[in-house]
Order: structure tokens, then sequence, then C-alpha cells
């Protein structure tokens, strides 16, 4: 009996003392503030009405070494380096007892490249809010001086979370050369993010690929450094609009890995000092010092022999100094490794450590545990080789980062109900519809051949690898578990029982020995003839045949970059013998990057070029090809005719890409093929456009006067349609070789048949600024040309000014 008692105590004992401890911890939030160090008294980095920076000075000088480098490290997510979804008693023993800098992709639906789940925490959505919620309660109540995580994600095509809004591969985005959908993409993904408790977006991409052959071509806006600031602007400012961060990537001289080598290469760009910053550099300087976005991603490679992420240059120099960054910047997952692993400028991995802090990286990130970077780190500090004053340093933009986003006065989702009304495709539809339509480029369209009639047509063969696949629409940086029409049921779903569909798959996305098979070919097999044959007797059955062609998931993307741009597998056979038939063939290309089709350029009437679309790709294409749609996007890349043109792209070097002479004192001859299959800004319509009218505001400037231009464009078709005026500039005579000529404006303009508008630009002092000799930027007199256009070649009208 007594046992029983002193059981029926201690039991009571553990269960008040429980209570006790729930209490104590709820005191730590008072009226208008948190007592996150739990000394019942107010300090300055608890003070809502406190200056950032005295909160920062304050909370530093209360900061243990510990808890200051925990503050230099990211915690990847469960599956990934968490083993536990949600916080669980063993984490007093784990190093981010001190606190942490970040959780990347907690809960979010990922494990592994493109490898997926879905359990209670990803979905519902407001499950998700709450854990997100318990996970940052966790952090406040149980360490000691109770600092914010920042939870981060991605989002280059939609938030990379279960059943968010889905966009079009970055490529597709880039291809709608619209500003304003791009900012209501950012939004959308803010907002969602925003809702499910992510506090940090990674998006969007300024990487500026200027080789077709890279893999992560398809995850870019586009090779042209403006338009890629342009959308990547809007991009933050919709992100940030919501409260979270963006942080944008991969800084610096990512996009241009020699040879265009992904996977184990990403290194040693080849890019001299002025393309650098006219180039690549140019994206993040002009959204930083106008979109002001709160992180930055530091990349793997390095540029003239310094690791970018180990290099004082990069992150301190140019960024804080000359750009006026002030968040925080986070390594590209392994980027600290590859400093010691892959450059070998470092010793050991700790110097690699030492490095990478001296040099300004404010978080590392890799899919190991955090403790793997901050025991060498706190090494470095104890033995002097690392001040703490850097290491303050380097603590205090991470710590400006949390205050601006709240963190301190407001750091758990409101309402996490809020979730479910606001995550998902279903809650934004018609935009993803809109944005998905306006993706699309018709890049050749012979004799009116599209938009097909259904009324005319009784009999379709849908065929292709391509026709069935599914795996483009879904991202390892985008939304997942989503349910995904393919392209045959697309155009099922919009016919239906008017038109019969038939499909055959007519080949395989390779064939058995690819990518090898590009340098050396091998005869068909038994069963790739009788796939073949089977799609030709089909084809001699149906009235039209839609191919659907290109690459799927597994042949481009991050870490799988090409050694040919043809058609992969058998496909362009397949094509071949479609044709053959002499029934009218219309190509839709599915891919990441441009490929090499000119024999499909010659012969097939009609292409349209879709990218990776996304969830609401196979509607979007089926209205486009039966006219419901009226194509109007716009190549954000140049199409080379052949591998050994690369680089073939925009903007150039004068005569850096012309052709041979046919006699002359220097060598002549006929070698080569010249010129672009498509150029930068193509893309057709059902319609037709007019250009008259070019005025600009003044005939003769001042080094810092903005002039105005203003074109009308006109509708002369007979149906409405989407045209993309775009405005290029010539610098006429320059200290320095300038560009051939360089967009510096384009809108998107909807009109009705016979409708006419008038566009107006507005060219600034920096749209006309090159490096001068001295490498100092500026605005050189001299005659500049302004050229409109409805692509980089396609030149409607000319005007000049002069700038004295």
């Amino acid at each position: 009996m007594l046992e029983k008692f002193k059981i029926i105590a201690f039991t009571f004992f553990l269960l008040f003392s429980q209570f006790a401890f729930a209490q104590n911890k709820s005191r730590i939030y008072k009226k208008g503030w948190i007592d996150f160090n739990k000394n019942n008294q107010m300090d300055v980095f608890e003070d809502p009405k406190a200056h950032i920076d005295d909160r920062i000075k304050n909370l530093l000088s209360l900061m243990t070494l510990e808890e200051k480098t925990n503050q230099l490290a990211t915690l990847y997510g469960y599956r990934r380096v968490l083993k536990d979804s949600l916080p669980v008693a063993s984490w007093k023993n784990e190093i981010w007892k001190d606190g942490i800098a970040n959780i990347d992709e907690l809960n979010n639906g990922i494990i592994r490249g493109n490898t997926f789940y879905s359990n209670y925490l990803t979905y519902p959505h407001r499950n998700h809010a709450d854990a997100i919620n318990q996970t940052q309660k966790w952090f406040i109540e149980e360490t000691r001086m109770g600092i914010p995580v920042d939870f981060t994600n991605e989002g280059i095509h939609g938030l990379n979370h279960t059943k968010a809004t889905p966009l079009p591969a970055p490529i597709g985005i880039g291809s709608t050369w619209n500003k304003d959908l791009v900012l209501q993409a950012g939004h959308i993904v803010g907002l969602e993010g925003k809702a499910l408790g992510y506090t940090n977006i990674y998006a969007p991409i300024l990487d500026v690929p200027r080789d077709p052959r890279w893999g992560r071509v398809l995850e870019c806006y586009a090779e042209d450094p403006f338009l890629i600031a342009e959308l990547g602007k809007q991009m933050v400012i919709g992100i940030q609009k919501e409260g979270v961060a963006a942080t944008i990537k991969h800084f610096a001289v990512y996009g241009v890995p020699k040879g265009g080598r992904d996977g184990q290469a990403r290194t040693d760009p080849h890019v001299a000092p002025r393309e650098m910053h006219q180039m690549h550099l140019y994206p993040f300087k002009r959204v930083i010092q106008e979109a002001h976005p709160m992180g930055v991603m530091s990349s793997y490679n390095d540029y003239d022999g310094v690791p970018v992420t180990a290099s004082h240059y990069f992150l301190t120099e140019l960024l804080r100094e000359k750009y006026g960054f002030t968040g925080y910047v986070v390594s590209d997952s392994e980027a600290v490794e590859y400093v010691y692993t892959k450059h070998a400028v470092a010793g050991s991995y700790k110097e690699a450590v030492r490095q990478v802090v001296e040099a300004g990286l404010n978080v590392r990130t890799h899919f190991t545990p955090p403790s793997d970077y901050i025991l060498p780190l706190r090494e470095l500090v104890k033995e002097g080789s690392i001040s703490m004053k850097t290491l303050d340093d380097r603590v205090a933009d991470v710590l400006r980062v949390k205050f601006q986003l709240g963190l301190f006065d407001q750091p758990y989702v409101k309402d996490i109900n809020l979730a479910d009304k606001v995550v998902g495709a279903d809650k934004h539809g018609d935009f993803a519809m809109d944005i998905q339509r306006q993706s699309l480029v018709l890049l050749k369209n012979d004799n009116n051949t599209l938009p097909l009639d259904k009324h005319k047509i009784k009999n379709i063969l849908v065929t292709g690898p391509l026709a069935t696949e599914t795996d483009f629409a879904v991202s390892r940086y985008g939304p997942t578990d989503l349910k995904i029409t393919t392209v045959l049921d697309g155009i099922k779903d919009y016919l239906g029982s008017s038109v019969k569909v038939s499909f055959t798959k007519g080949c395989e996305m390779v064939d058995a020995t690819w990518p090898e098979s590009e340098i050396i070919g091998t005869a068909l097999t038994a069963k790739e003839k009788i796939d073949i044959d089977a799609a030709v007797e089909q084809a001699k059955q149906n009235d039209v045949i839609i191919a659907v062609l290109g690459e799927d998931e597994e042949r481009t993307g991050e870490s799988k970059s090409r050694t040919g741009l043809d058609l992969p597998g058998r496909q362009q056979q397949l094509l071949q013998a479609l044709y053959a038939t002499g029934k009218p063939v219309i190509l839709v290309l599915i891919n990441g990057q441009p490929l090499t089709i000119n024999w499909a350029n010659r012969y097939v009437p009609a292409i349209l070029e879709t990218w990776f679309p996304g969830q609401k790709g196979a509607q979007a294409i089926a209205e486009t090809l039966f006219g419901e749609y009226n194509p109007g996007g716009k190549l954000p890349i140049t199409f080379p005719k052949s591998m050994g043109q690369i680089e073939m792209n925009f903007p150039f070097k004068p005569a850096s890409q012309a052709g041979q002479p046919g006699d002359g004192p220097n060598g002549y001859g006929n070698t080569a093929v010249v010129g672009p299959l498509y150029p930068f800004g193509h893309g057709l319509s059902y319609t037709t456009f007019d250009y008259s009218n070019l005025q600009l505001s003044a005939e003769k400037i001042k080094s810092q006067a903005e002039i105005k231009v203003s074109v009308t464009v006109k509708n002369t078709g007979s149906r409405k349609g989407d045209e993309v005026v775009q405005l290029y500039i010539k610098d006429k005579v320059s200290s320095v070789i300038s560009y051939d000529s360089q967009l510096r404006g384009f809108a998107r303009v909807s009109l009705n048949a016979g409708e006419s508008k008038t566009i107006e630009f507005v060219i600034k002092p920096q749209d006309l600024e090159l490096l001068d000799k001295n490498m100092n930027w500026t605005v050189e007199p001299g005659e500049f040309e302004v050229r409109i256009g409805a692509s980089s070649i396609d030149i409607k009208l000319k005007k000049s000014f002069v700038v004295e």
C-alpha cells in the first residue's frame, strides 16, 4: 500500500513539475516582447522599439562562442540530416542545443534529388505550419538565448513543397518576357512560403548560361544579363513583399563552366574581367541594388584560380562594399568542402573553413551534420586563427536578417489554418495556367499549319516518347506530389469525342548505348524498327501527326550537361519516318536547353517550343495547337545550328559570330555553317504586327540624362495576340569594344485584331554604360542607335541620338 502511495505521489510530482516547467516557459512571452534569454528583464535585443543595430550589438555581447558559431551553419531538414520531423528530447544532446542559423527544407517532401515523400506534416498544409511553429518553439524555449531559426527552402519554379503552386521551368518563365507576370509569380511563392512557415526562399537563379550544353540552362531565365536582371528583380520583389527573404544564386560566374560541363566539374570559367562584370555580375549587381534581396548563395566554382566561396574580392569587396549587400551569404552545398577537396587551395578542411570565413561567408550549407563545420570553426577562434571581431561580423549579418524578418518580434506562424486557404495550384490555378501559356514559343509555322482546326480533322496520331511522360513537370527545386496530365491526355481532354486521337510511342527516350551513340552510331535494333514502323503505319491512317519529342528529366538538369544537342536516341529517325508519310507533322518540343533541330527546321512545317512545362502544360499545349490560345512567347536564348558553333549567343561582340570571306588577301573559304538556327528574342504568332512611329524625346542629351522612346505597334492580323516589343541599343563608337547591340528594354503587349498601342521606354544612364580602359563604369560621349524589333535580328525601326 505504501509502495502504491509512493508511485502515485511521484507521478503527481512529475505532472506538477512538468506543468510548472511549462508555466515557466510560457512566462517568456510578455506583452509586446519575448524574453528570449529567460532572465525576466527586457534586454535591448528583445526590445521591438530599439534600433536593429543596437539589438544586434546587445545580443552579440550576451552570446557565447558556441552560440555564435552555431549561427554560421545550416541544419538540413528531415530525411536529409535531421532524423526527426519534430523536436525530440535528444536534441538537448545535439550541437544545435546552442541554436542554429537556419534549417533548410524541413518537412518539404524532398528526400534527395528527385526522390520525394509525402506525410501528415507536408500535407495538409496547416500541419506543416504547425510543425514549423513547434520547431521554432523548441529553439526559443529550449536554448539558452532562444535565437529564432530562419527556415529556408527552394523555390525557383514554384515553392519546393508538396502540392504548392507549380510554375514552368525558369527557362520557360524567361520565355514569357513578362515582368508583371514574374512579379505575381514571386508573390505567390512568397505567400505560400510564409503561410507554410518558411522565412527564406532560395530564388531566383541569376546565372547567365552562355553554353547550351550546360545542364542547368533549364533553371535559368535567359542567356542575356538584362533580361535576367529585369525578371530576377521582379521575382525578388514579389517574394519579399510577403515578408520572407529571397536568396539569389549562384554568386558568381557559375553559369559558364569550361565546356559547359557540370556534375564533378563546375570549375574554371573562361571569362575575361570585363566580360565578367558586364555579363555575369550584371544581374546580381542590379538585383541587389534595386530589389535588395536579404540573401545571396555563393557558388562552388572558382574564378581566375580562386574559389568564389573563399574569395574576399567576391564576397566582401564586390558584394558588400560595391553592391551594398547587407544580408547574409549562404554557401551552395559542399562549396566550402570544395575549397579543400576539389580546388585544393587549402591543405585541410579546417584551413578551408578559415579561408571562407575570412572571405566573407556567413553560413555553411552541406548535406552533412553542422558539427562538421562548427567544431573546426570554434577551434580556429580559440587558437586565434580567426578573430572574435571577424566572427562577430559574420554572425551580425545573420542576426540582421532575422531581425529584419521580424523573427525576434513574431517568430511563429500566426494562423496555421491560412496555409490550407492560400497554398496550392487549386488556389492559383488561373495564374498557373496563364504563365504556362505565356511561356510557349512558336518557332516555325509554315503556311499557317497551326492552329489546327478540330472541325476539319477526323483523326490525329500523337506519338513520341514524351507524349506520355510526366517527369519533366516535377523538379527537385519545385512543387511535388502533383497530379500531372500527359500531353496525350491533354489533347484527348481538349478534343473530347469530336476527333479520334490515336497513340503509339514510336521509340524509347534513348537507345541502349546513349549517350555514346551520339558519337558512335549504331544500327536500329529489331525492336526499334518495329516501333518506328508501327508509328508509320498508324500515321498513314491519320490526318495529322503530333510528334512530342525532346528531353526528359534524366537527360538534362543539374549534373546532366550534354555532349550533343541533337534529339536523343532514335527520335530523329522517328521524325524523319513520320515526315516521309506525306502527312502534316507538328513537332512539340519538350526540352531543357536549345536543341540543334536543323532537319526539323527545314522540313517540319510547325514547331512549338514548350521547354519543361509544369502541371498545366498539357492543357496549354492543346489550347495552343488548336487555336484557343495564340502563342506569344519569345526565346530567351539562342538556338545554334551546330555544336561546332558554340559559343553562339546574345549579346556578342562585333564580327565574333560572323561568317567567312569569299575571297581576299587574308584567307577565305566556305567551311562552316553561319548564324543561329533561331535567334535570341525569336517567336512567332498566329497573327501579325506592324511597327511604326519611332520617337525619341531628344536628339542630344547629357551623359546623366534620361531619354524617352516611344513606338506604335498594331495588330494587323485577324485575331487577338501578344507581341514582345524589344528595344536594343548600339554604341556606334566606343573606347573599348562594345557589344554589337544590347537589350535595354522590352514590353509584352496584348492587342486585339486591328488594335494599336504606343509603347514607351525610358533609357537611363546605366543603360548606356560600359567599362572603359581603366575598368570604370562610364557613359561615353558619342552616337547611340536605338533599335526596335521583334527579335535581336528582326529589327523593324532604328533611330539615333547623341550623348554630349
